[in-house]
């Protein structure tokens, strides 16, 4: 059990007999009545997202959730197949499990994948990528200040925008939470 005031995000709850994944929360003390939670939840398993409000001090149900760093090895064409580090067991997860973020995961990256009661729940990827580009239109020249965008294809086949300087063969940090180009990195 936990208190609202051990709320933080990643936290996972047991509301309804369904596991709930805290994705943001927030202490509002208006100045009449009393204090509460805003918090937004997101469903484990359908990954549905909701808004609920709890009163201040109120116990929550938490569930037990153990995280392990896994491997990821590769796709066949439905499951990204992981391997646990520690001790090499194989396991299979949904593209629905994995997110949108994982278009931008090479091969051996490390994964954090969570489980609930020996069964997977869901994987957190890292939240920046380092990949090349494989093929962009070149920039004009003169077009290197004026803040516009290309289409970009990384090694992946995942593609995004970035600025007009870049060009094929250059290595990107890339967000996968959104899909962002964040920098160039220098080889």
């Amino acid at each position: 059990m936990a208190n609202t005031s051990d709320f933080k995000n990643g936290l996972v709850l047991k509301i309804d007999g369904k596991l709930q994944q805290i994705i943001e929360f927030q202490h509002v003390k208006p100045g009449k009545g009393p204090a509460f939670v805003r918090t937004k939840l997101k469903d484990v398993v359908s990954g549905k997202t909701v808004d609920k409000t709890f009163n201040a001090g109120v116990k929550v149900e938490t569930a037990t959730v153990d995280r392990r760093d896994m491997t990821y090895l590769y796709h066949d064409g439905s499951n990204f197949v992981l391997m646990d580090d520690k001790t090499f067991d194989q396991i299979e997860l949904s593209e629905n499990m994995m997110g949108d973020g994982a278009k931008f995961l090479l091969e051996n990256t490390v994964v954090q994948v969570s489980f609930h009661e020996g069964e997977p729940l869901f994987a957190e990827l890292p939240v920046a990528v380092e990949l090349k580009v494989e093929h962009t239109d070149p920039g004009l020249q003169g077009d290197r200040s004026t803040g516009g965008t290309k289409p970009a294809t990384l090694e992946t086949g995942a593609e995004i925008q970035v600025p007009l300087f870049i060009e094929t063969g250059n290595l990107l940090k890339v967000d996968t939470r959104t899909g962002e180009y964040l920098s160039r990195v220098n080889s």
